[in-house]
């Protein structure tokens, strides 16, 4: 069973948060950049969670409540994209930031009203962002 450090390549675990439902500007269309449309977004933080199983302390692990409102403030919200590619790269950047342990970050980025002529449920990317090795 992986976990913990994850051998040569980092940290195994992750922490999933599914389904994080926000208004954004997004799209190319003069209507999507005049107004707000519902994304979801489905985050993979990818950390070391072995302080966090042994000691059941907040401090040891991501808080994802606070990483949930800093996507919202500062990824979403905080300016309009024409593309959802760089909508997930931005949330990357943001989550990378936010706290030094995340290792790595997968982001899913989906419209839940995509502006197709054909029934569409969703459209979307996903990416994933490394922390750049240090010094």
């Amino acid at each position: 069973m992986s976990g913990g450090a994850g051998g040569a390549g980092g940290p195994a675990d992750r922490i999933e948060l599914r389904g994080l439902r926000v208004l954004a500007r997004v799209g190319v269309l003069p209507f999507e950049q005049d107004q707000d449309q519902p994304v979801e977004i489905d985050l993979d933080l990818v950390t070391d969670l072995r302080a966090a199983g042994a000691s059941d302390d907040l401090a040891d692990t991501i808080d994802y409540g606070a990483v949930c409102a800093v996507v919202e403030r500062d990824g979403v919200r905080s300016a309009p994209v024409a593309l959802l590619e760089r909508l997930a790269a931005r949330i990357a950047e943001v989550v990378l930031a936010f706290d030094g342990r995340i290792a790595a970050v997968e982001v899913a980025v989906r419209k839940l009203r995509p502006p197709v002529a054909q029934h569409l449920a969703t459209s979307g990317v996903r990416l994933r962002r490394e922390r750049a090795p240090g010094p």
